[in-house]
């Protein structure tokens, strides 16, 4: 049972991007044992000696043979493939964890690992990340969307929690507004501070990130005061359809 496994995990990552080697590496930080990455390009190979250097690149049927933990931690238009191909092969072990960090999917794209006996988690962490150490740091305190079914739910909210993060529960079919909300945020400020950069710059105005720094982060700060007034507290939130948020514990 999912309850009854020991604290400590076998985690392996598929994935080294910007996401996946910084949760593997807070997943090391508290604790769990590192064994495997997957990493297919130049770029995520050297991120992973950076962030992971102890830790083995491994083809990815391997990664799942030896892991009890499995984190997808890859493009979103790859996933379902990902999941599907790994159970054609029979490689999903019954009794595992599979987590995902894609923002628009629930469990749902996981379900042929599901079928096999793995358990799926969909965990998805609201915060731009560079792939470096300094995002460590910034997943303390960072939201975590979870959804999971119910009985397991709880193992989702605690994994988070390890990392730093703090939980709260998306429905199933919340998920893709979900990631709306999370495209429109950061595309729009990425859009609005390339605009306004672009101004300064055209006048010789030097460094103008610089300068629009304090002025967009108070400004932001001053329009997210007027919605942080739910009551996610302790990691109980959820988002249910209504766009309303209630408390809700455990797994119910």
């Amino acid at each position: 049972m999912p309850t009854e496994r020991s604290g400590r995990l076998g985690v392996g990552t598929i994935g080294a991007g910007r996401v996946g080697a910084v949760l593997a590496a807070a997943l090391a930080g508290a604790g769990h044992a590192l064994t495997g990455i997957a990493a297919v390009s130049e770029a995520s190979r050297e991120r992973a000696a950076a962030m992971l250097p102890a830790v083995p690149v491994l083809p990815i049927p391997e990664i799942v043979e030896r892991s009890e933990l499995v984190l997808l931690a890859v493009p979103e238009a790859e996933l379902a493939a990902l999941v599907s191909g790994l159970a054609d092969a029979g490689v999903w072990q019954p009794g595992q964890l599979v987590l995902h960090t894609a923002a628009r999917f629930g469990t749902g794209v996981l379900e042929p690992a599901r079928r096999a006996g793995a358990i799926p988690l969909a965990v998805h962490p609201a915060m731009s990340f560079t792939g470096t150490s300094i995002d460590l740091a910034r997943l303390r305190g960072t939201w975590f969307a979870v959804t999971a079914p119910g009985p397991v739910l709880p193992i989702g909210q605690a994994l988070v929690v390890e990392m730093g993060g703090e939980p709260f529960v998306v429905a199933e079919g919340d998920r893709a507004a979900y990631a709306e909300a999370i495209d429109t945020a950061v595309s729009f400020s990425s859009a609005i501070v390339d605009q306004a950069s672009d101004l300064l710059d055209g006048i010789g105005v030097g460094r103008p990130g610089a300068v629009l720094a304090p002025l967009v982060r108070s400004a932001v700060e001053n329009a997210l005061a007027g919605h942080d007034t739910g009551p996610l507290v302790d990691g109980a939130g959820t988002i249910d359809g209504a766009g309303t948020d209630r408390p809700q514990g455990g797994g119910e």
